[in-house]
């Protein structure tokens, strides 16, 4: 027993080391890839958008407006490129003031629009509520984030084999707790593409929503303004919910992908998770009858 107590010093620190390693190389491998996109953003002239019937929609705001075409750029360089791709800005003066990365985009077919500031909301809503009746899913990205190639292609796969539901790269699962649900912070990550009603997705590693959710969010209007103005996920997981929507996670393992270098000053998910903020809106949000609903389910997914 002392033997192995002596050694759990040493063993906690290979781990840490270790962990800190994959960081490091981490983040060597998106300053490349940042790099990488800079340069084809000069020299490209190929239409940043294709033939795949969906639209891609993301938006920016503050510093980020001059790191943005880098998150643009990696879904333009896909191997499956959207029929749209859209930015939306709130105010013309952030287009004047745009770098000449995001104009270069604008030329081959990026589509930037404006919009009332939804704060994350603008990334969905404002083409929700422009299209009377959808029949093309929805991608939403973020706007720090370094996309693969294969990240557009994957999510329309998933789509196509399942058109009724919502699928999106990371899924988590709804925690119980008991008096409810569990804290944000302490939700598991699915393992599996399985639906089931306790799965969440989270926005930053992109998500696709069939035509049904949308005309869903559509229905609902601009009510996350007063139920949870900073927290996109979790107003999409209630209106789901409330549309019998399932949700599914596109490959058997979650996937973050890397950050742009210098883009998380401003970061949402850090902000709201660290001040708890999306166990406020939870709670403020879903009834006890959903609560049931989704505690139930996840509670299914522990005895599986």
């Amino acid at each position: 027993m002392a033997t192995q107590l002596d050694s759990l010093p040493s063993l906690l620190l290979v781990r840490t080391t270790a962990r800190r390693g994959r960081k490091a190389a981490k983040r060597l491998r998106a300053a490349a890839a940042l790099g990488y996109l800079r340069l084809r953003n000069r020299l490209l002239r190929r239409p940043a958008t294709g033939t795949a019937p969906v639209v891609v929609s993301m938006t920016t705001h503050g510093a980020r407006l001059k790191s943005v075409a880098a998150a643009l750029e990696s879904i333009a360089r896909g191997s499956t490129r959207p029929q749209r791709l859209l930015l939306w800005l709130q105010t013309p003066e952030q287009l004047r003031n745009a770098p000449a990365a995001l104009r270069r985009l604008e030329r081959r077919g990026v589509e930037i629009m404006f919009s009332p500031d939804y704060g994350p909301h603008t990334k969905y809503y404002p083409y929700v509520a422009s299209v009377e009746r959808h029949t093309v899913p929805l991608v939403t990205a973020d706007d720090d984030i370094i996309y693969p190639r294969n990240w557009l292609a994957l999510l329309a796969d998933a789509n196509r084999r399942h058109p009724d539901a919502v699928c999106g790269h990371w899924i988590s699962i709804i925690g119980p707790s008991v008096d409810g649900i569990a804290d944000y912070a302490t939700w598991a990550r699915a393992r599996d593409t399985a639906a089931r009603t306790a799965n969440f997705a989270v926005g930053v590693s992109g998500v696709i929503y069939p035509p049904a959710m949308l005309q869903a969010l559509r229905g609902h209007g601009t009510g996350f303004a007063a139920a949870c103005p900073g927290a996109d996920d979790i107003w999409l997981k209630w209106v789901a919910l409330r549309a019998g929507i399932p949700v599914r996670q596109v490959r058997p393992a979650p996937r973050h992908f890397p950050m742009i270098p210098g883009s998380q000053g401003e970061a949402l998910m850090t902000t709201n998770v660290g001040e708890s903020r999306n166990d406020h809106w939870i709670r403020g949000l879903f009834t006890a009858e959903d609560v049931a609903v989704l505690t139930s389910s996840a509670a299914r997914h522990r005895m599986d």
